[in-house]
């Protein structure tokens, strides 16, 4: 029986985003020994983990857009060569200002060529497995955490931390770059053409009339609380395990254990929502990690870091792909690209909030404490916007005429 090739879309974004993101994510390992090798604040180095977030949502924005219009692969083959170049250019910066500038503002931007428009085009091929699909195209980013936080912080340990950004960047370009040139949009044949291809697009829209929708600002408001919560949390979840005493390579691996939970959460997560619907599922995803948050002030052993972590990624992994299920379901796939990224800018504001947030808290008081408050309660915040969500298929198909 031959392939369906929206499968093979589903692998090559499973390995983009693993490596892709991985990469950007790995700065995580690299606050503690770069602020012992340069001196610098981990205010200052979180200061280019905003930058990442704030670059990759406007450049998610952007590159969708480009998506719609020349395609996915060229976007994604762009994306691969400038983030190749930017973690290779910061492996040698001299300053803390030239290193925010390389690594949070050209590796933010590579980076948003990946998710957005890589969902946008899986959602494209399926109709049935739809959400299943996305979820496993997520799940790329919890790979990635898992494979790169162990490999950054071995090479870090065996030799320093700019051979390590230097090794990281030369193998975005070795994976990314092949596997872009395996991206290709599906056929515009029926649906009885291609079992599990494209339907429906959904209502037709443009790109204008989706921003001015409360069903837009709706989604792109709890995307955004979503990750202003789970991201400083993320971000510092090594640091604070140094801190609380557990060897360096161990707290490495509890972000990989994250990740691995993260992983299950969005695979377990797609197949419950094309089960009971995305908003169900969203809205239990969000109380959960809410709760995971508000766990880490009592955390202090490796055992009870392990444990915490296996909730606490369960939980902000399950939710990642249900926005851009909702996504397709009120704005249908004519401008999937431009209005998931259009959504994932606002989603990368929260994201750049929280590590940076996260390092001013600590050295201002010394301690996360009130990262673990702030972040819990802004995701509450996120679950109580998530229960506005309506019906809207009759709404949008109005706005369309």
């Amino acid at each position: 029986m031959k392939l369906f090739y929206g499968w093979v879309i589903v692998g090559v974004g499973i390995v983009v985003t693993c490596v892709g993101f991985g990469a950007m994510l790995s700065l995580s390992i690299f606050l503690q020994p770069m602020a012992e090798a340069m001196g610098w604040s981990r205010t200052g180095i979180a200061t280019a983990a905003m930058l990442n977030f704030l670059c990759m949502g406007v450049g998610a924005f952007a590159w969708g857009t480009l998506s719609d219009r020349f395609g996915t692969r060229n976007v994604v083959l762009c994306g691969g060569v400038l983030l190749g170049l930017g973690m290779v250019l910061a492996s040698r910066a001299a300053t803390l200002l030239e290193f925010q500038l390389l690594f949070g503002a050209l590796v933010g931007v590579a980076s948003g060529s990946f998710y957005a428009p890589l969902i946008a085009t899986t959602t494209k091929w399926f109709t049935r497995n739809r959400s299943l699909a996305v979820a496993l195209v997520s799940a790329g980013l919890s790979v990635g955490s898992t494979v790169m936080a162990p490999l950054s912080r071995w090479l870090i340990s065996s030799y320093d931390w700019r051979t390590a950004m230097l090794v990281i960047g030369d193998l975005v370009w070795l994976v990314i770059i092949p596997a872009a040139l395996l991206v290709r949009n599906p056929p515009a044949a029926s649906p009885a053409a291609a079992p599990g291809a494209t339907a429906s697009a959904g209502p037709e829209l443009t790109i204008g009339q989706v921003v001015r929708t409360p069903q837009f600002a709706a989604l792109a408001l709890t995307y955004f609380a979503c990750c202003a919560a789970h991201s400083g949390p993320i971000f510092h979840m090594v640091t604070h395990a140094i801190d609380r005493g557990v060897p360096a390579m161990a707290a490495a691996t509890v972000l990989s254990a994250a990740g691995l939970a993260s992983l299950s959460g969005k695979i377990g997560c797609g197949i419950f929502a094309d089960r009971v619907g995305a908003k169900r599922t969203l809205v239990a995803g969000l109380a959960l990690q809410a709760v995971a948050i508000s766990l880490y002030l009592f955390t202090s052993g490796l055992g009870s870091f392990y444990a915490l972590a296996l909730m606490f990624g369960f939980a902000y992994g399950g939710v990642m792909p249900l926005y851009a299920i909702l996504v397709r379901e009120y704005f249908g796939e004519r401008v999937m690209g431009s209005a998931f990224g259009a959504v994932s800018l606002a989603a990368t504001l929260g994201m750049a909030l929280g590590p940076w947030a996260g390092g001013w808290l600590y050295d201002a008081v010394g301690s996360y404490a009130w990262m673990f408050v702030g972040s819990s309660a802004i995701g509450l915040g996120a679950v109580a916007i998530a229960f506005t969500f309506r019906p809207s298929r009759a709404l949008l198909l109005e706005t369309a005429r």
